[in-house]
């Protein structure tokens, strides 16, 4: 129902955020990775997802379409309510998030306050398969865009994430202010 509100942001705290849109001020739930993107006091967009419960509409809010798609990508997953998501998403930044889901590591979201062993490899099993349509390399700063942007072209190439996830991360551990066309070139230099 909404895709997302632009006004001034009023209000911000962990939990929660309040912008004003048009005289009218929006109680967004909000993630900490959202909280940690969020400037102070000045004009704001923010992504929206409208739950509707029986006792509540909540509205969630967040920074990027990445957290929103990861968000949504986790509600579609039998007892994983919009609280749990907001709790994996404020404990993992969507890159994360995903990487874990797509390497079967239910382990690293067993360590997340709420989640059990059963709901991390529920998470694991249905989602494993429809991560990889999800962008979450929207959020990633300078070093880590150039990161993604080197391993989505290596595996679109066909190696294997986990090998072209080591050569990246060690060549920009060497160079983090190479280009994604010398880290791509020097990473196929070592596969």
């Amino acid at each position: 129902m909404f895709h997302h509100f632009v006004g001034r942001l009023v209000e911000k705290s962990p939990a929660h955020a309040i912008v004003e849109c048009g005289g009218v001020g929006y109680y967004f739930h909000i993630s900490l990775t959202t909280y940690g993107q969020l400037p102070d006091g000045s004009e704001v967009k923010l992504l929206a997802h409208a739950v509707y419960r029986e006792d509540a509409q909540l509205l969630f809010g967040f920074m990027t379409a990445a957290e929103r798609d990861v968000f949504l990508l986790l509600l579609s997953v039998s007892g994983v309510g919009a609280n749990t998501a907001r709790m994996i998403l404020s404990a993992l930044a969507p890159t994360e998030a995903v990487q874990a889901i797509a390497s079967g590591n239910s382990g690293l979201l067993q360590r997340i306050k709420g989640i059990g062993a059963k709901t991390a490899q529920r998470i694991v099993v249905d989602l494993r398969d429809k991560v990889g349509k999800v962008d979450a390399t929207v959020d990633l700063g300078e070093v880590g865009s150039v990161r993604a942007e080197a391993i989505q072209a290596l595996t679109v190439l066909g190696f294997t994430r986990g090998p072209v996830e080591k050569a990246v991360a060690s060549i920009l551990a060497k160079d983090p202010g190479a280009t994604v066309e010398s880290v791509v070139k020097l990473a196929l230099g070592q596969l």
